[in-house]
């Protein structure tokens, strides 16, 4: 985080690439024992977000730069075919002393589409597989050189995408699919602050950016050193299993649905504890996840569920959804009272009359917005909270402008860039 500070991308983009990236120094060569399977510390780690804004594959290229530089780490094709992977695979395999032979990959999409293709059953069956760690060799047939066998394949990915392209190309039931419940996503919109010219910025620090970045590449090649069975203290497994024991009973504390997000529930306990051994490397080379290490692997676990939605809006939103989700994202950028008619002349560019009279009945019988008033005083009292739960991540007084007691007011030209 010190090292990409004076990058204009979000906190969390820079947090979860390191965490891909300390991921894929310590490969298949560390797991987590649990008899009839292992927990191994490999994401699929995908950056979302509107394109041009956050810089999602210059977040994702700043950590692979530091992992190419680590000896006996490999890298698969970002453009997928079945022979390319498999010939990556077969140039990974190592035979590890004490573990035997395993092919690790990482895999860095700075365009997902490039790598994954939602349709190809027969590839998705395949991710799934290696994210879960599974011991069996995958064989392939070729026609001109017969069957293809890779001894335990391991998966790490980094993907950067934007929501348009998952509304084209990932089908709804994909979602409540393997594939998806097994992705982190990480969705943000917004860059964290503006800056025209990095090097600027860094001033006379750069040295101390090189010294930085030598360091960080000494500590990855450290932990790609690493190998073994990390076991759990014995308040790791205490708190781990009154955590479990919560996460089934308790109530999502950001309103998901157990239904829709069954098969991410039934994985959370993965990543978390793929979380915690990362962050266990990242701090010491014993192999001993602290109930600290689970701790902070929920938290960031966790703080990512209220993008969900977001996600998921992108995938299995109808016309009328997608509607109704622009509307209550500019009562959540108003950040209070808006009149009815000033919050037309904003939406007429983005939907019809009906569409915007259908957004409000939905908005108010969903819980998020109360009319108050009647004509031209007529006034939409948004429920900020339960908005934000819902649509979240939309900076509050971005519509400054929509004040209640200047019904008369005209945005005319002066509407902010991107107004919706």
């Amino acid at each position: 985080m010190e090292y990409t500070k004076h990058l204009e991308a979000p906190d969390l983009f820079h947090l979860w690439v390191a965490i891909g990236t300390v991921a894929g120094a310590l490969q298949r060569k560390v797991w987590i024992d649990q008899y009839h399977f292992s927990w191994t510390p490999n994401f699929f780690i995908v950056l979302v977000a509107p394109p041009g804004v956050v810089s999602k594959s210059t977040s994702a290229n700043i950590g692979m730069d530091l992992l190419r530089n680590v000896e006996g780490v490999y890298f698969g094709p970002d453009s997928v075919t079945w022979q390319a992977l498999f010939d990556s695979f077969q140039d990974a395999a190592t035979v590890v002393e004490g573990i035997g032979t395993t092919s690790p990959l990482t895999v860095a999409a700075s365009e997902l589409g490039t790598f994954l293709d939602p349709q190809n059953r027969e590839l998705i069956d395949v991710l799934n597989d290696m994210w879960d760690g599974k011991e069996r060799p995958i064989t392939r047939r070729t026609r001109g050189e017969g069957p293809t066998q890779i001894e335990r394949p391991w998966l790490n990915l980094i993907g950067c995408t934007t929501p348009g392209w998952l509304e084209e190309h990932v089908p709804s039931i994909m979602f409540k699919g393997g594939f998806m419940s097994r992705t982190v996503f990480v969705y943000q919109e917004r860059k964290r602050f503006l800056t025209a010219y990095i090097k600027e910025k860094m001033g006379a620090h750069a040295a101390e950016y090189a010294v930085l970045r030598q360091h960080l590449i000494n500590d990855l090649q450290t932990i790609h050193e690493i190998k073994g069975e990390y076991l759990l203290s014995k308040e790791s497994f205490a708190w781990g299993e009154d955590w479990y024991k919560r996460h089934w009973t308790e109530k999502n504390p950001y309103g998901l649905d157990k239904e829709l997000f069954g098969p991410y529930f039934a994985r959370k306990q993965t990543h978390i504890h793929k979380l915690a051994m990362v962050l266990a490397a990242a701090t010491s080379e014993r192999r001993v996840i602290e109930v600290t290490h689970l701790m902070q692997a929920e938290r960031l676990v966790t703080s990512l569920e209220p993008m969900m939605n977001r996600v998921l809006g992108a995938i299995v939103d109808t016309d009328e959804t997608r509607k109704v989700a622009a509307f209550c994202q500019m009562l959540l950028a108003c950040g209070g009272p808006v009149n009815k008619q000033m919050a037309w002349r904003v939406c007429m560019r983005q939907m019809s009359l009906d569409d915007f009279n259908n957004a409000i009945r939905a908005s108010i019988a969903a819980g998020f917005v109360t009319e108050v008033g009647t004509g031209t005083t007529l006034e939409l009292r948004p429920h900020l909270p339960e908005i934000a739960a819902q649509y979240g991540d939309t900076k509050p007084g971005t519509y400054s402008q929509l004040e209640s007691h200047t019904p008369e007011a005209s945005l005319g030209e002066s509407a902010p860039e991107g107004t919706k």
